[in-house]
């Protein structure tokens, strides 16, 4: 699968734009109606109104990514698993949509790439540094600071709440809150002339997680649990 691209190399978002809100309407209108109890959005002036940005949230349920891009006023450009395009009748969706593939047993420079891309076009990525979905945060994976300091984008932490359960036909599930997104306080990765090492990465991204963490409900933090042991020596809010 590749991303479009403009005859400048450029990544060429508009040509999927209508396609893009056509799906959007379809998980406003329908899915959400039949398979998802939708709570709405908060912070949504978080979102810049143009440029590049990184979506960066939690995984608790397989919804959470269409949570995000539901509830984002621009179109997004997801990050997922290879696997998620075999999904019977799901996988479609990733295939229309021209979600960015990631083989997560690998380092893939091939997604990497395409993201930077999309970035460099001035568009928005979401990624979920956990990797995999948790009822709490699990290590985040170092991606998401390697793509935030290679492009120079925002990011803008986003916490999902609410969506444990879903999609569902069970009415019971309906009883309870439904999916929300909280869009946080943008910030980057402060530039550096220091070699970007592993280990330099792996606090750049824990820095990132405890930030996402603070947005969460204290069961939901997961190893990012003790909100004491943050810094912020690498990140700078906007």
């Amino acid at each position: 699968m590749s991303i479009p691209s403009s005859p400048h190399g450029l990544y060429d978002h508009q040509s999927l734009e209508r396609r893009r809100w056509v799906l959007r309407w379809m998980i406003k209108h329908i899915a959400f109606n039949l398979l998802m109890k939708y709570g709405g959005a908060r912070g949504v002036e978080n979102i810049p109104a143009s440029g590049p940005g990184i979506i960066m949230i939690n995984h608790i349920a397989f919804v959470d990514p269409i949570v995000a891009m539901a509830s984002s006023p621009r179109n997004i450009v997801p990050m997922a698993k290879v696997e998620a395009f075999s999904y019977p009748v799901w996988g479609i969706f990733p295939k229309i949509w021209q979600v960015i593939p990631v083989h997560r047993e690998e380092v893939d420079r091939k997604a990497i790439r395409m993201a930077l891309n999309v970035l460099r076009a001035g568009e928005l990525i979401l990624v979920a540094p956990e990797g995999t979905r948790g009822k709490s945060l699990q290590q985040g994976r170092e991606g998401v600071a390697y793509l935030g300091v290679k492009s120079g984008a925002p990011v803008i932490p986003t916490a999902i709440v609410g969506s444990e359960g879903f999609p569902t036909v069970n009415p019971l599930r309906w009883l309870g809150p439904g999916a929300v997104a909280h869009f946080g306080k943008p910030f980057r990765f402060r530039p550096t002339e220091d070699s970007l090492d592993r280990h330099r990465l792996r606090q750049m991204t824990d820095e990132a997680m405890y930030v996402l963490a603070g947005m969460l409900p204290e069961d939901r933090r997961g190893i990012y649990s003790s909100l004491a042991r943050a810094t912020q020596e690498t990140i700078e809010f906007i």
